[in-house]
């Protein structure tokens, strides 16, 4: 490196502190690092007591009648308790102010927008679940969800936890045969997609690579389609169906299911870079809890 050059580990080094303040301190959830430093230091010290706190501020069906079951390498949180993260994220908020407040701002990369408040929200949610349950979609089956970032998705996601449906996600830019694999992998029953999706000024054939896909993967019986980019596609009479044509005729009342709270709340995959795709599981309850906090 020449004298002219400046020592680029300098620039790694950063000691100033940006305080926030008193307004923002005030209305934060957490208002000050001793406040924080407490909180850490009671986890440490009584974690189950800790996280049955926390677990007290989302909605138990059923209470649990153990924190943690701790047998290594396997721990269970939270057992014998029943709840809903569709629940939890959505219908709790219906008889309070926030049934009106925004619960989804979306912008999509062509400019077009669009605002669910949680009670517009939960109607989509529960419309979509039944939707599901008419196609056959039951407690403790697989979906695929392989989709653009559009409002559908976390429809998609809630209506699946709604009703015990294990989803799993797959990331919209994966290749057929990747989508394959993890569709195999999961034994997943429906998968979830669009006609295709807008990325840097191009539409994302998504619907193409389905049907290559689930040519080879024989657990595969429903695929259900969002139209966003109106791009020509094929349906496959019997297997096929639009999304918008099926929220038109779906109930908009759809009671969440009350879950047990080992039960697996989705299956996010490895990248495969390295080997074959690994499935990492997350349960209903530790999830919730955790991401909740």
């Amino acid at each position: 490196m020449s004298a002219s050059q400046p020592d680029i580990n300098s620039l790694l080094k950063e000691d100033r502190v940006f305080a926030p303040s008193t307004t923002f301190s005030a209305s934060a959830h957490i208002q000050s690092r001793e406040q924080y430093d407490r909180i850490y230091q009671r986890s440490v010290e009584d974690p189950e007591g800790f996280w049955a706190e926390i677990a007290r501020e989302l909605h138990w069906f059923k209470p649990w009648e153990k924190v943690l079951e701790w047998n290594e390498p396997f721990a269970k949180w939270f057992v014998g308790g029943e709840l809903n993260i569709s629940y939890n994220c959505v219908d709790r908020h219906l008889t309070t102010w926030r049934k009106n407040k925004a619960a989804i701002i979306w912008e999509g990369e062509p400019g077009d927008t669009r605002t669910l408040t949680y009670q517009q929200l939960h109607r989509e949610v529960c419309k979509f679940a039944n939707a599901l349950k008419k196609l056959g979609v039951e407690k403790g089956d697989r979906v695929a969800i392989y989709m653009p970032m559009v409002p559908e998705l976390p429809v998609a996601m809630l209506a699946c936890a709604r009703i015990g449906a294990t989803h799993s996600i797959i990331f919209g830019g994966f290749s057929a045969e990747a989508l394959k694999d993890r569709i195999n992998d999961a034994q997943a029953k429906a998968v979830i997609t669009a006609d295709g999706g807008f990325r840097r000024g191009t539409v994302v054939q998504l619907k193409p690579a389905v049907d290559e896909a689930v040519k080879g993967c024989p657990t595969i019986e429903q695929v259900v389609v969002v139209e966003r980019c109106k791009n020509k596609i094929h349906m496959e009479a019997g297997r096929d169906h639009w999304y918008h044509q099926l929220m038109e005729t779906a109930s908009d009342v759809c009671p969440a299911e009350p879950l047990d709270s080992e039960h697996p709340l989705y299956i996010l995959y490895t990248s495969g870079t390295t080997g074959k795709p690994k499935g990492i599981v997350h349960t209903t309850g530790g999830y919730s809890v955790h991401t909740y906090i």
